[in-house]
C-alpha cells in the first residue's frame, strides 16, 4: 500500500509517517518508481508507535524497543534482555505519571462536585464576577 492509505487506516498524517522513516522507525519498501510500499504489518507498527509516544518514550527508545517485540498469540512478548532495565524504568515512570493523573483528576471531580452548579458563566467557562466591566484591552 502507498504512503496515503497507511496514513488514512492509521490516522497519522504523511508527513509524520516519513518522519518515522527518517528515525528509523518504519522500514518502507521502494518500488522502482520511487514510491513507498507498506504493507499491512506497518499498520500495526504505526499504531504501536504511536502508544509508546504517547506513553512518553521518545523516538531513539522506541526505535530500540520495536525489534524486541515479538507478536504471539497472547499478544506481546519481549525478546531483548538487554533493555529490561530501561523498560522498567519507562514502566515505573508511566505508573508514576498515572498515578499523579489519577490524584489531578480526583482534585478536579472534587472542585467539580463542591462549585455551585448555577453559578453563570462567561465566555471563557469562568464564573462572571458580577458587575465587574472588562478592560478596553480584554475586549
Amino acid at each position: 500500500m502507498r504512503i496515503g492509505e497507511l496514513a488514512r487506516l492509521t490516522g497519522v498524517n504523511q508527513r509524520l509517517l516519513r518522519y518515522y522513516e527518517e528515525q528509523d522507525l518504519l522500514h518502507p519498501l521502494r518500488r522502482a518508481s520511487g514510491y513507498r510500499d507498506y504493507d499491512d504489518a506497518d499498520v500495526e507498527r504505526v499504531r504501536r508507535i504511536r502508544t509508546l509516544l504517547a506513553a512518553g518514550l521518545n523516538t531513539t527508545t522506541i526505535a530500540d524497543v520495536l525489534p524486541c517485540t515479538i507478536d504471539t498469540d497472547d499478544g506481546l512478548a519481549g525478546a531483548c534482555p538487554a533493555l529490561l532495565g530501561d523498560l522498567r524504568r519507562e514502566h515505573a515512570r508511566i505508573s508514576a505519571s498515572i498515578t499523579e493523573l489519577h490524584t489531578a483528576r480526583t482534585m478536579l471531580a472534587a472542585i467539580i462536585d463542591a462549585t455551585p452548579h448555577e453559578a453563570p458563566e462567561n465566555d471563557s467557562g469562568r464564573p462572571s464576577d458580577e458587575g465587574e466591566r472588562p478592560s478596553e484591552s480584554n475586549r
